[in-house]
């Protein structure tokens, strides 16, 4: 299911994101967020985390640096 969320995102920063512009209020980008987030969380709080940055994306933010909060439990990767 990652890997799934994560082609979509990296789908809209090439086939949409050029079309909409770079008018994201956060650092980093909310699409490298989302991806940050997918690999450091897994697909169910990554994406939970990704939704409650886009809500705060609007013109009413102030924005700023948001990085993506640290994993509780860091997960092994199998090489």
């Amino acid at each position: 299911m990652k890997r799934i969320l994560i082609a979509i995102v990296k789908g809209y920063r090439l086939l949409l994101s050029p079309w909409l512009g770079g008018a994201c209020r956060f650092t980093p980008t909310c699409s490298v967020y989302s991806l940050e987030a997918l690999e450091t969380h897994g697909a169910a709080y990554g994406s939970y985390l990704t939704l409650k940055r886009i809500a705060r994306c609007h013109p009413f933010c102030a924005g700023g640096h948001d990085p993506v909060p640290p994993a509780l439990f860091p997960q092994k990767k199998n090489s």
